[in-house]
């Protein structure tokens, strides 16, 4: 876990000791089977969550945050923060595959796991490789090219050589 990696994970861990979290003023909670109409229905999520996709997606509570950012799934609780910017500026087949990497992490944390394990560096933690290759997966699946895939898996806070190690995970040809 880098340096920066590392503080960020440690002062939101301190928000959780707070009676509120600073960060959740002004924010507003949704139902994700009713902000995401029909994803029960999409193949890649039902391998999710199997026979209980509906009902987990009927009950899984989604947090539109002010925050710049992307999306992540709130460790407290298993919810799923997304920020309001990138559902409406953000590239929609980026905001789709993310979606499948939340929700594999939303089932992770539904079976135990730990999402946030300080022992490995973000691209080599399991949990990371799982959700990512799930995108990947269904990446593919929708006939994206690897040049494309390899955009989507590129991010501005991850160094070149993270890149390369988690495309190397997920067996995705970046060179």
């Amino acid at each position: 876990m880098s340096a920066i990696e590392y503080a960020v994970f440690r002062i939101l861990r301190l928000f959780r000791k707070l009676p509120f979290n600073p960060l959740s003023i002004g924010n507003r909670k949704v139902i994700f089977a009713e902000y995401f109409k029909d994803l029960d229905k999409v193949d890649a999520v039902k391998g999710i969550f199997g026979e209980k996709t509906e009902e987990v997606l009927r009950h899984l509570k989604v947090e539109l945050s002010w925050i710049f950012g992307y999306m992540y799934v709130d460790g407290s609780d298993g919810h799923l923060t997304i920020s309001k910017n990138y559902l409406s500026n953000g590239n929609r087949t980026d905001i789709y595959l993310d979606l499948i990497h939340e929700l594999c992490h939303v089932k992770q944390f539904m079976d135990g796991k730990e999402l946030f394990d300080p022992q490995y560096d973000y691209v080599e933690r399991p949990t990371e490789i799982e959700a990512y290759r799930y995108a990947v997966k269904e990446a593919r699946r929708l006939g994206l090219s690897e040049e494309r895939i390899c955009l989507y898996l590129k991010t501005e806070w991850m160094s070149e050589y993270d890149f390369n190690r988690l495309a190397k995970a997920v067996n995705v040809s970046c060179c």
